[in-house]
């Protein structure tokens, strides 16, 4: 499968940040916000939130800012959160599980409507208030409700075979939580999400700042 590459990535992944941020002003009655306000929220510089939100396509009042509930549905259009989007999960293990016990994915845009598993002490169970079925039954349920996401939560080893009944039942974006890379067709597209990702990023800088303090500690004696 060809690498899609996706401009401005990083300010992509603050936006969820930002409306985060603004939904909360927005609770709070604040009928404006600066880039200053959002730049001091994120410890970011004023112009980088600029730009970020420049991609958008609103456009702000100079002196002023921006109108909270105007930037906030920007935000939402941008992403494509303005409207809800069905999912299927597969693997209703430790993670698939959490995935269906987050309330706050709709507000983003997405609703998991069935999952899926081969555990038998699993099928026909509910976790989260979600009916857990059997694997089998995936491409009856897939195209009766007329999915098109479907997400992975299955061990590394399985994940290819799932991605590829997904596809040959019509899914054409998989969220792949599977430490693995998936060869897919053309026409799919594919974000895979690496959890060891985040905690190696925060291990290393847990070391460069343990080595920060013993150095500190070294020139101080």
């Amino acid at each position: 499968m060809a690498v899609m590459k996706i401009q401005k990535t990083p300010s992509i992944r603050r936006m969820p940040t930002y409306l985060h941020k603004l939904v909360e002003m927005q609770m709070e009655g604040v009928p404006f916000v600066s880039t200053t306000q959002l730049a001091d929220y994120m410890n970011l510089e004023p112009i980088v939130v600029r730009k970020d939100i420049g991609i958008t396509g609103i456009s702000g009042q100079p002196g002023i800012g921006y109108k909270t509930d105007k930037l906030i549905a920007a935000i939402r259009r941008f992403l494509g959160w303005d409207s809800v989007i069905e999912a299927c999960l597969v693997g209703a293990g430790s993670l698939g599980s959490a995935l269906l016990g987050y309330d706050g994915f709709e507000n983003y845009g997405l609703k998991i409507s069935t999952a899926f598993d081969r555990d038998t002490a699993k099928i026909g169970s509910y976790i989260h208030g979600r009916e857990i079925f059997d694997y089998k039954q995936l491409p009856e349920l897939v195209a009766q409700l007329g999915l098109k996401l479907g997400i992975i939560c299955v061990p590394a080893p399985c994940a290819q075979a799932v991605a590829d009944q997904l596809t040959d039942c019509g899914i054409k974006a998989i969220w792949n939580f599977a430490n693995v890379s998936l060869k897919l067709p053309e026409d799919v597209v594919v974000q895979r999400e690496v959890i060891a990702g985040g905690l190696a990023l925060l291990s290393v800088k847990l070391g460069q700042q343990n080595s920060l303090i013993n150095a500190e500690e070294k020139n101080g004696n």
